[in-house]
């Protein structure tokens, strides 16, 4: 997956991205260390190293979460960067009203054009309660935000119909 300019990603060295890229392919919430030197890295001390340095970097950057024992999980805010063109994200706080309007036009409609559907609390994250704090819902296609504070669901039908499909 490349990073496009405006992603969290884009700082990031391939390797970084492989490391992320793993809980999407692995379809984990948590990772250990050993599981990113076999697909990232390998076993060899030189790559090893690299990939220590990946994991520090995605954690300093608030990525990637320590959770103890050389395990990681990715961070809202890494699970965002690693949303592809076809994956709508809904950006939302518990008790949101607003929030749950959005859920209720966003989640019908993803699975009507075949799209991955996912929401991320900003509670959770320290970075995305900075940056968004009450100014939520948020609906992002890919890493670009499409609405915020209300979903109309005429405009997102048709911003939908205007992707191209996945051939099966």
């Amino acid at each position: 997956m490349a990073a496009d300019n405006h992603s969290p990603l884009a700082n990031n060295s391939p390797l970084a991205i492989r490391v992320l890229s793993t809980f999407r392919e692995l379809r984990r919430d948590a990772l250990d260390l050993h599981t990113f030197f076999e697909i990232a890295g390998g076993n060899v001390p030189s790559q090893r190293e690299a990939v220590l340095d990946a994991v520090t970097n995605l954690v300093q950057h608030g990525l990637l979460r320590e959770r103890g024992g050389d395990f990681y999980s990715l961070t809202e805010s890494g699970r965002l960067a690693l949303a592809g063109p076809r994956d709508l994200t809904l950006l939302g706080r518990p008790g949101c009203h607003l929030c749950e309007e959005a859920r209720t036009i966003v989640a019908p409609m993803a699975a009507k054009f075949g799209l991955l559907f996912g929401e991320i609390n900003t509670d959770e994250d320290a970075r995305l309660r900075e940056r968004y704090g009450t100014d939520v819902p948020v609906l992002f296609l890919g890493s670009q935000e499409i609405a915020r504070h209300s979903v109309d669901a005429g405009r997102l039908r048709d911003r939908l119909a205007a992707i191209p499909q996945v051939s099966q």
